[in-house]
């Protein structure tokens, strides 16, 4: 899992409220077993006038031009405002898969689901819940300033605006070592390779039939 420590970067305005997992990504490109290849179809029905499939051509595809997304001033985006309860419905870890492989690092918003918001940690992505006012003023000068750019610090916990106001928030310190570090589930598991990997040649060594039960299962 990437590290997470300081992003600078474009803001993206998502100006709708109860933004649900479906359509960040739809269910029909829940089929492929990958973990990959997500970010062409994020926001895929707001995104494109055009039916989209599995294993699609991006290129083939009918933009939206009135979808936020496909406005020039917003590409290269990697921070996204959104509005309250972003995130909400299915419990799919597609969507913070797809936000994530998009280009964006982190998503800003009053309020999330909470399953999505567990997932975006689990993946690399910093969800970060400000005051609804504080959203709406950042909606604003978002609007207002093309180009719009904020600063995330996570080791320090703040938001910073480009004339340098410091907007401070919440993450829990567990949650924080595994995205400074770059630790996912597995991540955290390796981090004991070698005590798994004693543990498992003592087992072997005190009860060797268990080899062989597993070989013949």
């Amino acid at each position: 899992m990437q590290k997470f420590t300081l992003l600078k970067g474009l803001v993206a305005p998502m100006d709708r409220a109860n933004v649900d997992t479906d359509a960040i990504i739809p269910k029909q490109f829940l089929k492929s077993i990958r973990k990959t290849g997500f970010g062409p179809n994020l926001f895929d029905e707001w995104r494109y006038l055009d039916v989209g499939y599995p294993g699609q051509d991006p290129a083939s595809r009918k933009p939206n031009p009135d979808f936020v997304l496909n406005q020039p001033r917003y590409q290269g985006a990697s921070v996204l405002l959104a509005r309250k309860n972003f995130g909400c419905g299915s419990s799919r870890e597609h969507a913070p898969w797809a936000i994530d492989q998009y280009g964006f690092r982190c998503v800003i918003a009053p309020s999330f689901a909470d399953i999505f918001f567990n997932n975006c940690f689990k993946n690399g992505l910093l969800p970060i819940v400000l005051p609804e006012a504080v959203v709406a003023q950042l909606f604003d000068e978002v609007a207002a300033f093309p180009g719009y750019e904020l600063t995330v610090d996570l080791e320090r916990q703040v938001v910073v605006r480009p004339q340098g106001q410091e907007i401070p928030f919440e993450v829990q310190a567990f949650r924080k070592y595994c995205l400074l570090n770059g630790l996912d589930d597995i991540g955290l598991t390796l981090r004991h390779a070698d005590k798994i990997k004693s543990y498992e040649a003592e087992r072997l060594a005190t009860k060797p039939w268990l080899a062989h039960t597993a070989v013949n299962a």
